[in-house]
């Protein structure tokens, strides 16, 4: 069984997986204990990483604990440790390091050191999952969309991972991810932090069409969100309203009813309009045997909805709780690193250190 821990930016979390007994090619979750830190940051409007590292120092003993009793194991029990190290906010990713060359050091056992995205790119390999049931060969290549507020790129995946890691990078954003669009065009509009979510919630009470927001590069492969917050500051201003900004607390000339609903509701298509334009793309240029979302972006209910109705693929989309950041996916990139022997041991552990950017190749 292997312990990982996620510590990468505002979620503390720890969880216990270990291969599965049923499936080939698939990972079994025992605990997934995920603290939020939410409410720590709602007041500042985004994630403040002082704040992140000082809160993951007081909790990340509490959420291995929790883990362990959950799982129903000591630390005895456990074969390895695995932990992010890269990408991320750096001080919070020391927290998780730390602990985890401690744990690892003193129980004598191998530290699995875990790339992020990697992490986010095999979550739909955890087992159980409703909309992502056991991955074979004849679902590569796969094409995963991953969708976070850091990131927005596509890959195909070309072969299992407990062969080896066989990614290839076909786009990515050139400026925003379009979870950054989502947060910042809430924000805008005086909504609460995370913004992505409150979008949906209101968007699903408005017209899509209401309004006419910018989807760039429609004719490439790599995304562009940067200019989406200016067009929906812009269009504020047009309907009279004024761009809320942080600290600012006159609320009454923001948007609200129907003409926030319709904002919200048309915000939400250009950038799902943005993603579904490229997967469509790359099923045309690369025949792809199926399709995965993974991410943050992928808990949004319009675009799970138009891949399961417009992709004649399998689509595979993970539980919403290993959507967000989450140990269970780290654990189980960390089995299949485990099964290609990419571990540390003895003193070589000690020396793993945090990174707050990384090639997803490495």
């Amino acid at each position: 069984m292997i312990l990982a821990i996620e510590t990468s930016c505002d979620e503390c979390s720890a969880a216990v997986v270990a291969p599965s007994q049923d499936l080939t090619n698939s990972v079994d979750v025992f605990s997934n204990i995920i603290f939020s830190q939410i409410e720590l940051h709602k007041p500042f409007g985004g994630v403040v990483p002082e704040v992140a590292s000082r809160n993951h120092l007081e909790m990340v003993n509490l959420v291995v604990e929790e883990a362990l009793q959950k799982a129903g194991i000591t630390f005895k029990d456990l074969t390895a440790i695995a932990v992010t190290n890269r990408p991320g906010l750096i001080g919070a990713l020391l927290v998780g390091v730390s602990a985890a060359k401690t744990l690892a050091y003193s129980l004598k056992i191998p530290l699995i050191a875990v790339n992020h995205l990697h992490g986010h790119l095999l979550s739909p390999f955890i087992s159980k999952q409703k909309n992502s049931p056991a991955i074979t060969k004849a679902n590569l290549p796969m094409l995963i969309c991953l969708v976070s507020g850091g990131h927005t790129c596509l890959y195909l995946l070309n072969s299992l991972p407990s062969e080896k890691i066989d990614l290839q990078c076909l786009a990515k954003s050139r400026d925003d991810a379009a979870g950054e669009a989502f947060d910042k065009s809430a924000k805008l509009m005086g909504l609460p932090y995370p913004g992505g979510r409150h979008i949906d919630e209101n968007a699903q009470k408005g017209n899509p069409k209401a309004f006419t927001f910018p989807r760039p590069l429609q004719n490439e492969l790599d995304f562009s969100f940067s200019g989406l917050k200016t067009a929906v500051s812009n269009k504020l201003t047009q309907l009279g309203f004024k761009p809320h900004i942080f600290g600012d607390q006159n609320f009454e000339e923001l948007p609200s009813g129907k003409t926030l609903h319709d904002l919200c509701a048309s915000v939400q298509v250009a950038i799902v309009d943005s993603l579904m334009n490229r997967i469509h793309k790359v099923i045309e240029s690369h025949n792809p045997k199926s399709v995965a979302i993974v991410g943050g972006v992928s808990a949004n209910s319009l675009f799970r909805s138009r891949l399961q109705s417009e992709i004649k693929l399998p689509v595979l989309i993970p539980d919403l709780q290993y959507c967000t950041d989450n140990a269970a996916m780290i654990g189980a990139a960390a089995t299949f690193q485990m099964q290609r022997n990419e571990i540390l041991s003895d003193n070589e552990l000690l020396t793993l250190n945090a990174f707050s950017t990384s090639e997803i190749s490495k």
